[in-house]
């Protein structure tokens, strides 16, 4: 199967111990041993193996599937979850998993057809029932919602099945506008996340002004001695908007999205470890380039580089910088209602969310005074109410020639693995915008942080 990249050095090393002392079983036990350690590329190896010399499995292309999805590349991790499940059709795992890779793709009808499977499976595979509540809501499929809003459901569910009822239950009573009977099940949902995922809100807001002291002593770096392609940071909160304008530029065939990944923070602490004696932008560029070589633009939507704006803008030759934003309370209800999968974990505490969002605010007014036309202000409810004037408004500041293709961003074929992989397969729409009003009730926690700042002052009017 294509796929993966034969490991000719890896096999010449192992290809005495392989034959003579190890059974297909027995290198596959090592492969599941090493996934269970974390070792991903070790685990990765054996499994290639096993590919190689015909060995099938399901259990070795399941797993692939799940270490190429983790590594955002989703067609392969379609390609080796199907062959999964055609050799094994009631693994409801496996069903579930190809479903969450189908969102990522936009192939948003097949995927709801396989997390359906799933269930059909298994009606306790609870994690199925979080993404199949994300598509389109489909009011007549009452067995699925009977199932989800049973009592039976929760007994005897650990509690990571309860979150994900509980979070699939607010979506679908949020699509049914009953706000009261959404928010009750988005408290229980969260308060039991918190439980197990203690919130670092302070650690946080630490690391950011502590990486603003780090910025105010460096120099704008005004040479570069090779040719790398042109860096765009997007930035922000997590659903401010970042996945659409991501979307937006995508459809510029010279642009390369690198996706959600925090590999400029890596390059930073290898920067330091190394005492700076290195470039910064070399070495961010080089941890890059190898997949993107033939592109003139790169997009890194890892939202938390806010943090490092001011790094950078002075480190990172000819960067720029998107920052997306948009109404505090539509923001803040838009990830208390996230179900993220791991970090993020003030994402459970609207206190946390407020004392976050008002960090990232003044952090980056800050880096805005300081660098001026460097960074991009993006108002995410403007975007979406006047799409046409802010689009053509951000494509002049990048300086790229006009074309229609970016009003249509729904239209790109890119996979796409945030929490908005759903909402961005629709054309630019407003929906959104104001529907904390509806939750101004259970929003009141984030209310009484927010409007001690004079421009928020009104959210706490009755």
């Amino acid at each position: 199967m294509k796929g993966f990249d034969k490991q000719n050095k890896f096999f010449k090393k192992k290809k005495s111990e392989f034959q003579t002392n190890k059974s297909n079983t027995k290198i596959l036990n090592q492969a599941l041993l090493f996934q269970s350690q974390g070792n991903i590329s070790e685990a990765k190896k054996y499994y290639t193996y096993l590919i190689e010399r015909g060995f099938e499995d399901y259990r070795v292309f399941a797993n692939c599937g799940l270490i190429f999805a983790n590594m955002n590349k989703f067609k392969e991790a379609e390609l080796y979850t199907r062959k999964a499940i055609s050799l094994n059709p009631n693994l409801a795992m496996a069903h579930c998993n190809l479903g969450s890779i189908l969102i990522d793709l936009g192939k948003l009808e097949d995927a709801k057809l396989s997390l359906m499977q799933s269930i059909s499976l298994n009606p306790n595979l609870c994690r199925s029932y979080v993404s199949l509540s994300n598509l389109k809501y489909e009011k007549k499929n009452q067995h699925f919602l009977n199932t989800l809003f049973s009592k039976s459901i929760l007994k005897n569910s650990i509690k990571k099945d309860q979150i994900d009822i509980f979070f699939a239950r607010a979506n679908i009573l949020h699509k049914e506008k009953k706000f009261k009977e959404s928010a009750e099940n988005l408290q229980l949902a969260n308060n039991l996340k918190l439980s197990i995922y203690p919130s670092e809100t302070n650690i946080f807001i630490k690391k950011s002004s502590s990486l603003h002291k780090e910025s105010k002593k460096l120099k704008i770096n005004q040479k570069q001695s090779i040719h790398y392609p042109q860096s765009i940071f997007i930035v922000g909160m997590p659903r401010s908007g970042s996945t659409l304008v991501e979307s937006i530029l995508s459809m510029n065939s010279d642009v390369y999205d690198l996706g959600e990944i925090n590999i400029f923070e890596k390059s930073f602490l290898e920067w330091k470890k190394d005492n700076q004696r290195k470039s910064l932008n070399n070495i961010y560029q080089k941890k890059i380039t190898k997949d993107v070589n033939k592109y003139k633009i790169t997009t890194n939507k890892w939202l938390y580089n806010y943090q490092y704006a001011g790094i950078i803008a002075n480190e990172i030759f000819n960067s720029k910088i998107i920052y997306c934003f948009r109404n505090p309370l539509d923001n803040i209800l838009s990830i208390y209602r996230a179900h993220f999968a791991r970090g993020n974990n003030y994402s459970s505490s609207l206190v946390d969310c407020a004392k976050i969002y008002l960090d990232q605010k003044q952090i980056m007014t800050k880096y805005q005074n300081e660098f001026g036309s460097k960074i991009y202000e993006l108002n995410y409810d403007l975007l979406v109410s006047d799409s046409r004037q802010e689009i053509k408004s951000l494509i002049s500041w990048l300086g790229w020639t006009w074309n229609d293709s970016y009003l249509s961003p729904h239209l790109s074929k890119r996979s796409i693995s945030t929490r908005s992989n759903v909402q961005v397969r629709s054309p630019i729409n407003s929906q959104s915008v104001g529907g904390w009003k509806n939750y101004k009730d259970m929003l009141q926690p984030a209310i009484e942080i927010i409007s001690q700042f004079y421009e928020y002052q009104d959210f706490n009017e009755k």
